[in-house]
């Protein structure tokens, strides 16, 4: 892992690259593995480590910085934005917990990553109507 956040990539996602990393490092602040000031992995580091052009990672990295959530400084590397408003998630160790266990069940059972995935969406669009009614 280099610093804080260590990506990955999902080559049949049908998303870009740049846009993974992208989502990566906002889904990092939201659930608050990643906060104000810590630096992102270097565009050297995280090309090599997923073997990949530099040139996405900069262009993942100009538009966090676009977006306001990064600042990059020449020589020193990026860095989440110290005034970025985070909306972390607060800490349900129960809830964590108990996702954990079906997440398990649901392995044990023979359910692939996809089926899982499938049926949380499922679930959310299900519990969070708004949400699905505004996503067009």
């Amino acid at each position: 892992m280099y610093g804080v956040l260590e990506f990955y990539l999902d080559r049949h996602a049908g998303i870009p690259t740049y846009l993974q990393l992208v989502r990566q490092v906002a889904h990092a602040l939201r659930v608050g593995t990643l906060h104000p000031g810590d630096r992102l992995p270097t565009v050297k580091e995280a090309s090599a480590h997923l073997a990949i052009n530099p040139n996405t990672v900069l262009k993942a990295y100009r538009e966090l910085e676009r977006g306001g959530l990064v600042e990059a400084y020449p020589g020193r590397g990026t860095f989440v934005r110290t005034g970025v408003a985070v909306a972390a998630l607060p800490d349900h160790p129960v809830l964590r917990d108990q996702l954990t266990a079906w997440v398990d069940r649901a392995r044990a059972a023979g359910l692939t990553a996809d089926d899982v995935l499938a049926l949380v969406n499922t679930e959310v669009r299900r519990g969070y109507p708004e949400r699905a009614e505004g996503a067009a």
